[in-house]
């Protein structure tokens, strides 16, 4: 036997007695297993089994830290506790009114082998449908800061029938356009640096999402492949140093891992929402959710300014012509964005003259927030900070109590800036402002930032909307009024180019990005068309389906208004469609192909049934087994028309159809390519 087999065989040899402190923790359904121990270097990891096979292989835990030792080997279990939970709590908005919390915890304790020793707890929730686990760091009177350099969490995905265990849906971490890519479909060994939410499909069918759920006062997680199917966490950079610094005793964010047998199963499930706290805020009932309509989809497209000038969009005259439309067709809000100085020269990644509280002449900000209450309107406010959160914070509590004083009780905020180009007027939002530091995006000090942001909101009753956001991790749980946010590729990418985003795009996000939470994508282009008249790679009736399909429970009709009155059977259904629902299920669908759901009105009976395609045409069998048994419902279809395809000016074909179905009933519906479908069910008995 060679020196290297002698030395595998003794290491082997030295790890079985190790398996004697392994704590393990099932779901209730007892399909997933998790194992957590150390190795006989005293490296703790974990693994996960699902239904006897193993999912999760080995991966390692720990810590990097910049003024100690890593914190990584020589530790050993010193205690295990473990709990379950079942409980059924409220949303106060959302997909659905009800999520259940169902799962069993295992804490286990190590403790390092060590003169000084130090100790860390992971703590593991086990659900039917994923799992997530944190970090938990005692207070050390010795070391009472602790500098993070990178937390050495790994995933490594086991094989699945060979080497090649399946397909990943990902978008590049660490570039300069934040979020706001295209996502690519390679195999998983293919992945390089990607953000969360990912998504895989393993050979054997199984569906995998890794996320984070409740990153408070963290730098952001990016998962980097290191080897085959082995990924590790790395965290989103700080200007030096350490990338997180915490006093006293801390807890790090989840890191999730949804687990399904389908797409659906990834779709319909709550995990990073039950691992945040519940609402810290109390009584948020002062929010709407509704839909709007905006003086935006100009500039994107390059009709009108944000600056001041001959074209500038936000004047008084046509903000009131929005009102008028709003309060004509049912739309509580109207965004305005350009309305306050700053706009005028260079404000992309600079912001350093935006006033969040100066309206231009051109604009009546008082007179103009009197004039929708009249109406039962309320205008949508809009700070775009161009990355420069030092003056913004510097404005933060004047800005939202103008706002709270007028009635504006939405406000969608801006971070335009490459990422790593915020501009911060220190590292930590708890210290004094001193000299300038560029930190990124999704780094600690941004995370800091945008709960200052909605914590001050609150105090004013103002929900946000965040563009060029920090990703969802759930935290609209714990503060519902952190409403939407953009954090990807939205619609105004196709007002700059032909097909830009691409018709497979929706139906990408759908089981992507939107698992992470709402996305503000701002739908409602009926006349598929962007800037100098470039198609949209949509068709009409997709238009309709993206309401279904990318929940927000604030929804945009993005499309100039004259251009949303020219079709007023399209317009019909955008009116009607609620932003609140009682359920949701995906009821057809694969991961980057199509998605088709039934959602139910929260404030009524009705049902609505719709969503979107890729570029492939294919029949669909809708099943209505969710309708509630005994009753008849009416239903009025909106779906492509005969020979319609993204791809031709016969993008705008559509068809109009009704019918009776009840329980039970089945319905045939042909997506075109690019296309989609809308219908609304309502009872008849």
């Amino acid at each position: 036997m060679t020196k290297s087999l002698l030395l595998s065989a003794a290491i082997a040899a030295l790890a079985i007695p190790a398996a004697a402190q392994a704590g393990t923790v099932t779901s209730p359904d007892g399909r997933i297993q998790v194992t957590i121990d150390v190795d006989y270097e005293g490296k703790p990891f974990y693994e996960v089994e699902r239904d006897g096979k193993e999912l999760i292989a080995r991966s390692q835990l720990g810590f990097n830290f910049t003024d100690e030792d890593p914190l990584r080997r020589n530790l050993k279990i010193t205690a295990e506790t473990t709990a379950s939970g079942d409980e059924t709590w409220e949303q106060p908005w959302g997909e659905r009114r009800y999520v259940r919390d169902h799962h069993n915890e295992l804490s286990v304790s190590f403790t390092e082998q060590d003169d000084t020793p130090r100790e860390l707890t992971l703590r593991m929730r086990v659900f039917d449908n994923g799992i997530g686990f944190r970090y938990e760091f005692p207070d050390r009177a010795d070391h009472p800061v602790t500098h993070i350099a990178e937390e050495l969490t790994e995933f490594s995905i086991a094989p699945a029938n060979g080497a090649d265990g399946g397909t990943a849906w990902w978008i590049p971490a660490g570039d300069w356009n934040r979020y706001e890519y295209l996502y690519s479909e390679t195999p998983i060994a293919s992945v390089s640096m990607a953000h969360t939410p990912m998504t895989m499909r393993l050979k054997d069918g199984t569906h995998l999402s890794f996320h984070e759920a409740a990153l408070v006062d963290y730098s952001g997680m990016w998962l980097q492949r290191l080897q085959g199917q082995r990924f590790r966490a790395h965290l989103a950079p700080a200007p030096s140093g350490a990338k997180v610094v915490r006093t006293g005793a801390f807890n790090t964010p989840w890191r999730t891992i949804r687990i399904a047998d389908d797409a659906a199963g990834l779709v319909e499930n709550d995990l990073e929402l039950n691992l945040n706290e519940p609402n810290k805020l109390g009584d948020v009932s002062w929010f709407k959710p509704a839909k709007y309509i905006g003086i935006w989809w100009g500039m994107i497209s390059g009709k009108w300014s944000w600056a001041q000038g001959p074209d500038h969009g936000a004047t008084t005259k046509r903000t009131k012509q929005y009102i008028d439309f709003a309060a004509k067709h049912g739309f509580r809000g109207v965004l305005v964005e350009g309305w306050d100085y700053g706009w005028d020269g260079t404000w992309f990644g600079n912001g350093r003259d935006f006033s969040f509280t100066k309206p231009y002449p051109d604009f009546d900000l008082t007179g103009l927030s009197k004039y929708a209450a009249k109406k039962g309107v309320h205008l949508i406010g809009h700070h775009e900070t161009g990355g420069n959160i030092a003056n913004y914070e510097a404005q933060l509590s004047d800005a939202m109590k103008l706002y709270g004083d007028l009635g504006i009780d939405v406000v969608k905020t801006g971070y335009v800036a490459d990422a790593g180009g915020i501009i911060a007027c220190n590292a930590d939002i708890t210290q004094p402002c001193g000299k300038q530091v560029m930190v990124w995006h999704d780094g600690q000090r941004q995370v800091q930032h945008h709960l200052k942001v909605v914590e001050e909101a609150a105090k004013n009753r103002v929900a946000v909307n965040a563009h060029e956001p920090v990703k969802d991790t759930g935290l609209r749980r714990t503060y519902p009024n952190r409403v939407s946010r953009e954090g990807a590729r939205g619609m105004e990418y196709n007002a700059w180019a032909p097909f830009n985003n691409g018709p497979d795009h929706e139906p990408t996000l759908v089981y992507t990005r939107m698992l992470a939470g709402p996305m503000d994508y701002t739908p409602g282009v009926l006349s598929l068309k962007g800037g100098n008249d470039v198609p949209l790679a949509s068709t009409l009736a997709k238009q309709l389906g993206l309401y279904l399909a990318i929940y927000s429970p604030i929804q945009m009709a993005a499309d100039f208004a004259e251009n949303l009155a020219a079709h007023p059977r399209e317009l019909a259904f955008i009116e009607a469609v609620p932003t609140d629902w009682a359920e949701s299920h995906l009821i057809a669908g694969e991961v980057g192909d199509y998605a088709i759901f039934a959602r139910k009105d929260r404030n009524s009976d009705d049902w609505y049934v719709g969503g979107v395609n890729d570029a492939m045409a294919r029949d669909v069998t809708l099943d209505f087994a969710f309708l509630t048994p005994g009753k008849r419902y009416r239903a009025r279809i909106w779906k492509d028309g005969e020979g319609a395809t993204y791809e031709t000016e016969a993008r705008h074909r559509i068809a109009y159809d009704s019918a009776v179905v009840k329980k039970g009933d089945t319905m045939k519906l042909w997506l075109a390519p690019g296309g989609g479908a809308a219908i609304r069910l309502e009872p008849m008995d």
